[in-house]
């Protein structure tokens, strides 16, 4: 029985409240190249720590129900453009 748990704490990735640009992207569902420009920009809360870029669970979340109250709620948003206006708070 124990080793049944420790195989499967390997199928499943641990989710840490900080994380590195793999392990955020993994979270998001998006790209590592994406979620850099993204963090370069300003779009998605991010923090430096050192030269790396590195993402709070927490304001991930957060900033992921904003995006999606303002959808809801008929943001205006570019057509042209493929991600919402507004950057990161």
């Amino acid at each position: 029985m124990r080793n049944a748990a420790a195989r499967s704490n390997l199928l499943v990735p641990e989710v840490r409240e900080v994380m590195d640009i793999r392990q955020a992207s993994d979270y998001l569902g998006i790209s590592p190249d994406t979620l850099y420009k993204y963090a370069s920009e300003g779009f998605v809360p991010a923090f430096k720590l050192g030269n790396r870029w590195r993402f709070k669970r927490s304001r991930l979340d957060e900033w992921m129900d904003r995006q999606s109250d303002l959808q809801a709620a008929g943001a205006e948003l570019d057509p042209q453009q493929k991600k919402p206006v507004k950057p990161a708070m």
